[in-house]
């Protein structure tokens, strides 16, 4: 059989600074959501006489998510057909193009449009940029850039709604969209710097290799629902502190930075413990979830609540990087792209999907507590799935 060639194309040989345009490449999509949280308020009050308003508002600032959802699988068939570096090369320069637009626009349906062609352009970027962290480095170092994407990107979370609150104080609203024009010289780094690794088959010569749907699929479906998981903590943070009573937006501000860096503390210990990739390190992300939840749902004090918050999202901190690699790992070479596509797209489906899951259960539970005991419930059921159903490899690795 022929392996596949990673990390390599010629003399190059991949290293630090690659590792570290594709972490701020990946690192575009995330801005794109958080940097505008801090001027959400400037843009209800200034798009208040437009109809619908209420929903369009919110719609602007989420929709890059859906189309990141919905055309990751296209870009990474895209990706294994023409090719990375240029693919990502130009995707981030489409996005600093079509990022700024808004800065120019006043009417609000044009920069709902700006932005549909924003989260086409972050769908390359993130799709491409972490499969070439696959293409770049095997093994023992792809885990560690796997678990560093997810912890930069959510500390880089922190440092952008820091910063977009920064530049929507002095600009005003549309101060934010100047960020996007960062792409432009990580495009330039990564035209410079990055090579096109090369790809060979996995298998026989002549022989066409079938993607592996039975594997991947049931990772991909997993996905969704750690996207769930760990959106469902991110976007009703507020509604979550607020089971103890009023709390002032400084102080929400405050506790979402804590659990942007739980995160990363759960990246740094998937990475501690990488060599238990799959289906033991889901279960024990899960559990952190399913206590965290179930801790949310039984508080009524503010530490309380702060702290089980803080313990599911190092939870999911472990169960991303976990699921990515384990979906990685299942991908021949030459199919890591289309594989990755769908990775990505079901990530972010379950990131689009979250709040409206959440606002589709209250109603049911009677309220943010019952709903969190029971997303409590779903997750530690899922748990046990997990271990029923790898009884025996957990048996035999324990021995």
């Amino acid at each position: 059989m022929n392996q596949a060639t990673t990390g390599q194309a010629g003399s190059h040989s991949a290293g630090t600074r690659h590792g570290v345009i594709l972490l701020l490449a990946a690192m575009m999509p995330i801005m794109a959501i958080t940097s505008l949280i801090p001027v959400l308020p400037l843009l209800f009050k200034e798009f208040s006489s437009v109809n619908g308003s209420e929903f369009l508002v919110p719609m602007a600032l989420t929709i890059p998510a859906l189309c990141v959802a919905l055309f990751s699988p296209l870009a990474g068939w895209l990706s294994d057909k023409l090719g990375r570096k240029h693919l990502l090369v130009g995707a981030l320069v489409l996005y600093a193009g079509f990022g700024i637009i808004p800065w120019f626009l006043d009417d609000l349906m044009q920069i709902i449009g700006a932005r549909i062609a924003l989260g086409i352009t972050e769908a390359v970027i993130m799709t491409v940029a972490t499969v070439m962290i696959g293409d770049y480095f095997e093994g023992a170092r792809r885990e560690k850039w796997i678990a560093l994407q997810v912890g930069f990107g959510s500390i880089a979370a922190i440092i952008l709604i820091a910063v977009g609150g920064g530049l929507g104080e002095l600009l005003g609203s549309r101060g934010p969209f100047l960020l996007y024009l960062l792409a432009i010289p990580i495009a330039l780094a990564a035209a410079i710097i990055l090579f096109e690794p090369t790809v060979k088959s996995a298998v026989s010569d002549g022989v066409k290799a079938n993607f592996p749907f039975k594997a991947v699929m049931p990772l991909i479906l997993t996905t969704i629902g750690v996207g769930i998981i760990f959106y469902s903590i991110v976007v009703q943070l507020g509604p979550v502190l607020g089971l103890s009573g009023e709390v002032s937006p400084a102080t929400i501000g405050m506790i979402g930075a804590l659990t942007n860096i739980a995160v990363a503390v759960g990246s740094v210990l998937f990475n501690k413990f990488k060599q238990n990739v799959g289906s033991r390190l889901l279960i024990v992300g899960l559990v952190l979830a399913a206590i965290g939840y179930a801790g949310i749902s039984m508080s009524t004090t503010l530490v309380l609540l702060a702290t089980f918050a803080i313990l599911a999202c190092i939870g999911s901190g472990m169960l991303l990087p976990n699921m990515l690699t384990w979906t990685m790992n299942s991908l021949p070479p030459e199919m890591r792209g289309r594989g990755m596509g769908m990775w990505t797209g079901a990530f972010f489906l379950g990131q689009f999907a979250a709040p409206i899951v959440t606002a589709s259960i209250v109603p049911i539970t009677g309220g943010f507590a019952e709903t969190f005991l029971a997303y409590a419930v779903v997750i530690a059921g899922a748990a046990i799935v997990v271990v029923v159903m790898n009884r025996g490899s957990l048996a035999k690795a324990a021995g």
